[in-house]
């Protein structure tokens, strides 16, 4: 581990600089095709009134965000609400900074999120990348790929309780998962333990979610690799605008293959 040992001293800088990251239904009528597609001649479509609720972290809340409206959400908003089947895509914004796993799964028993989730036609969730952090916290000492692969055991019982949570609470609700990136790739693009990591906590989060219906695991480690362009808020941890607006662009491809309607319906 004489790699993960290097970082040490600047990892642990970096921490003090930053408290954590990542970052009743309508009837509609149309057939199961893509949204992308807006010549449906055979088809009517009234267009719906989408509700969304966004739980999870920083990367909810916005933090890095310059117009303080949420950071992915308005891109995402524009993006969907440009499409025929969409009238308006209302979100509500339950992101906390710093919010780890155990703690979102805590706030989801708190009855405002609850009421929201049972009307939500979907919901999308950031978390992960604070319960990486706590590990980097907890062990900067004595840093070892061990201590994360046994973080990753409760990473992954927590993730699926939440998931069990939001289904029980909304049974046809579309559920999307953003992943994790590495937000250390300014400084420790040669450290490829890093990146490691953050492939196996996404494959982890990916595991889960595959194991439910109307779900989606939306990567953006690749977002953030090696840009040219800066993606990161003054803080170099949380995205900026762009980097937020990118993060818009991939949930909105992933919603725009055909899924938004297999999620939604």
């Amino acid at each position: 581990m004489t790699y993960m040992r290097k970082i040490i001293t600047l990892l642990l800088a970096l921490l003090l600089l930053v408290s954590g990251c990542s970052t009743g239904k309508e009837e509609h009528v149309f057939k199961r095709t893509s949204v992308g597609n807006k010549s449906l001649p055979s088809e009517v479509i009234n267009p719906k009134k989408i509700s969304i609720v966004s739980v999870g972290d920083s990367l909810t809340q916005g933090v890095g965000d310059s117009t303080n409206q949420g950071g992915y959400i308005p891109y995402l908003r524009n993006e969907l609400e440009s499409l025929e089947m969409v009238k308006s895509a209302d979100f509500q914004n339950f992101g906390v900074r710093g919010n780890r796993t155990d703690q979102l799964e805590q706030r989801l028993s708190n009855s405002e999120i609850t009421n929201a989730i049972q009307k939500a036609d979907l919901v999308i969730i950031t978390i992960g990348g604070n319960d990486i952090m706590k590990v980097f916290r907890d062990n900067f000492s004595n840093l070892e790929i061990e201590k994360f692969e046994h973080a990753l055991i409760g990473y992954k019982q927590r993730l699926d309780s939440i998931i069990k949570t939001i289904r029980n609470e909304n049974p046809e609700t579309g559920i999307l998962l953003i992943g994790v990136y590495n937000p250390f790739m300014k400084w420790f693009s040669d450290i490829k333990e890093v990146d490691e990591i953050i492939q196996d906590w996404n494959n982890t989060s990916r595991q889960v979610i595959d194991q439910y219906k109307k779900t989606e695991f939306i990567p953006v480690a690749d977002i953030f690799e090696k840009q040219e362009e800066n993606l990161l808020y003054t803080d170099y941890f949380h995205p900026n605008d762009k980097g937020y607006k990118l993060i818009a662009e991939r949930v909105f491809s992933y919603l725009n293959n055909g899924k938004l309607s297999d999620l939604i319906e």
